[in-house]
């Protein structure tokens, strides 16, 4: 068993107003942001969280939200500052801030530059109005285009820009125009992905009406074909980046590698390879309890089960279009397919999900298209 590489996602919950599509651990904004007291306890947090990897460099940074972007240049940059202080930092790490339109100015991606971070990942969603005050977004279409000129001036390596296709009452011309004007803004990574609807959200208690599956296909399927006309290769399932500019953080994730995650409700994933056991890490997930200086900021610690290693390892790594070596598996998991996973992943090879060769597996175009299928052989 051997440690594979190792990220930090730094949570930062809130936002201007939770969209009604949103899942994730975000908080509307009703008073003042606490910048200085939140940064205080994120390094805190990470400081005990650095007993967990020490002697191990952290290859990736991913400031993500809510609205990270709500933060000041000055917040960024005494953050990672202190973590530079806490933890062993690549010199080449990428370090990604997430951002909302509506929420930056001209001048501000410089400040976050300068801070240190040297990618900037944007919340668009779509370029057109009705469909971003459907979808409860702050921004319009100019303050879009507005914030994707500001970024490709700012001395970024990179910047990301989120679309989302299947939107209510979205018709595939439509769709096709969204990815289009993203195309002609020549950002280095496209993240495209499908609205969901997803428990525990307004848009789950009160369904939209969505584009059907006939209609989602063909999007999916022409959309595909423009970004590779335009230079860019799917390298994940939502993922596409011109060559060399995919996120090396969520490939981190993929790969199943390690993270540690500080902030409320984030997320870590630990490699003990004394003990031979990978531990997930869950923190408080709400603001006040986790600024509570009588609480811990661990809410829960468990271990994987052995026999979920398959499916965890399977779930990440099949995302992924580049070929996973098979030793892989051994060196992150500490364990051997056992024959019934093998003889399922024989049979996803003779269904066509999956192409296997002496060293590797690869997900095929189908295989990605039915990964839940693929998946349930595991767990």
């Amino acid at each position: 068993m051997r440690n594979p590489s190792l990220g930090l996602y730094i949570h930062i919950p809130w936002c201007v107003q939770k969209c009604p599509y949103c899942d994730f651990n975000s908080h509307g904004l009703k008073s003042s942001l606490p910048e200085n007291e939140y940064v205080a306890h994120l390094l805190d947090d990470l400081a005990i969280d650095a007993a967990r990897v020490k002697g191990r460099e952290i290859t990736s940074i991913f400031i993500g939200g809510g609205t990270p972007s709500l933060f000041s240049a000055e917040s960024i940059a005494t953050l990672l500052d202190g973590v530079k202080q806490r933890v062993a930092l690549s010199e080449r790490a990428e370090i990604t801030l997430e951002a909302n339109p509506g929420t930056v100015e001209a001048g501000r991606f410089d400040g976050y530059a300068q801070a240190g971070v040297n990618r900037i990942s944007m919340g668009i969603q779509s370029f057109q109005n009705h469909h971003l005050k459907a979808l409860g977004r702050i921004h319009d279409t100019d303050q879009a285009s507005r914030a994707i000129t500001l970024a490709k001036a700012a001395p970024l390596n990179s910047f990301n820009v989120d679309l989302m296709h299947g939107l209510p009452d979205q018709s595939i011309s439509n769709a096709l125009d969204d990815l289009d004007r993203a195309i002609a803004m020549s950002p280095r990574h496209l993240s495209w992905y499908q609205l969901t609807i997803e428990p525990n959200t307004p848009f789950y208690s009160k369904p939209p009406e969505l584009p059907d599956d006939d209609i989602l296909w063909e999007i999916q399927s022409q959309g595909h074909k423009r970004l590779k006309a335009a230079g860019f290769e799917q390298y994940e399932i939502s993922g596409y980046s011109q060559a060399g500019f995919q996120c090396q953080h969520n490939l981190n994730y993929w790969r199943f590698g390690d993270y540690l995650g500080i902030g409320c409700g984030a997320h870590g994933k630990i490699t003990d390879i004394n003990s031979g056991e990978i531990v997930r890490t869950v923190k408080v997930k709400h603001p006040r309890g986790y600024m509570d200086i009588a609480r811990p900021y661990l809410d829960t610690s468990s271990t994987v089960e052995k026999e979920d290693l398959a499916f965890e390892f399977f779930m990440n790594r099949f995302r992924l279009v580049e070929p996973c070596p098979k030793q892989d598996f051994t060196d992150f998991t500490g364990q051997t397919l056992s024959s019934q996973e093998l003889a399922e992943l024989s049979k996803a090879r003779e269904q066509g999900l999956i192409e296997e060769s002496e060293l590797h597996w690869q997900v095929t175009a189908k295989g990605r298209r039915y990964l839940n299928s693929l998946l349930s052989a595991f767990v």
